[in-house]
């Protein structure tokens, strides 16, 4: 019988200050997927939180709860129970010789490549014997359906690429689906953390109102979140930088194996432009 692996993805910002284009996934194996969305489930529940989690919703009031879901999720990633990976990219490097019509697809080529690369399915096989099936689970994405269907294809199409067929990864078009994350639990933890990412890296903890001294309650609470959901990632990784790719130690097979991992995308082609970099 063949592994499966369930995959909930998400997009966040694209025109960040200092970074843009992040994207998210958390991989769960569907013989663990009941365990790990009740857990959330019940911890959600616990805290009379019964709407949906969003690091938009985010604030001083929620904050403890927020905190405590964030634990039960970081415990589930420590475990290894789930994989979660975020992709963006860094303003300073500045693609070059990008046709029109790539720079008008890029939310979907960059969504390709979080996909086939992000989580290091190529490198599977060495924890998972015989053939592997992904099921893919994309919140709901902002383009037309024409473009929708065309992604699909493509991301389908992988399951013809050398590297997954060495692994014996499938994709199977019926599989690949958009869902609204109010239905999944794992997506708006995933939501939170990736906003959380975002947030710090384009400095958005440092934003004061207009005409104000002091930085709203809101921003110093989503700061409050940021630092607990870095010092659980720290847990796994002791000076994890958020900016950079995480390392593989040397074993490309790390890609697959870690719980937790960044990927800062930088364009084969490129320029520095210094004058985009964070201060």
């Amino acid at each position: 019988m063949a592994t499966e692996f369930v995959i909930y993805t998400d997009e966040s910002v694209k025109d960040g200050a200092y970074f843009s284009n992040f994207y998210g996934g958390v991989l769960v194996r569907s013989r663990d997927l009941l365990g790990v969305s009740g857990r959330l489930a019940a911890c959600k529940a616990e805290q009379n939180l019964h709407g949906e989690l969003k690091w938009t919703k985010v604030t001083e009031n929620y904050l403890d709860k927020y905190k405590t879901v964030m634990d039960v999720f970081f415990d589930v990633i420590a475990a290894d129970l789930a994989k979660v990976r975020i992709m963006f990219t860094n303003n300073t490097y500045v693609p070059q010789g990008l046709t029109s019509e790539q720079r008008q697809s890029e939310y979907h080529r960059l969504y390709y490549q979080f996909i086939k690369h992000g989580f290091g399915l190529a490198f599977s096989n060495t924890e998972h014997d015989g053939p592997k099936r992904v099921r893919l689970n994309m919140d709901q994405m902002p383009t037309s359906r024409e473009e929708t269907a065309k992604f699909k294809a493509f991301i389908e199409a992988l399951s013809r690429n050398p590297e997954m067929r060495r692994a014996d990864v499938n994709f199977d078009r019926r599989q690949i689906a958009e869902v609204d994350s109010k239905d999944h639990d794992l997506l708006q933890c995933l939501d939170v953390v990736l906003g959380a990412i975002t947030f710090r890296l384009n400095n958005q903890h440092l934003i004061k109102p207009e005409g104000q001294r002091k930085r709203g309650k809101r921003t110093i609470a989503k700061e409050k979140l940021y630092k607990h959901i870095c010092g659980r990632v720290r847990l796994i990784y002791t000076n994890f930088n958020i900016g950079e790719s995480t390392g593989t130690q040397g074993d490309f097979a790390n890609r697959w194996r870690h719980p937790y991992r960044h990927w800062k995308l930088v364009p084969r082609n490129h320029d520095r432009d210094m004058t985009r970099r964070k201060p």
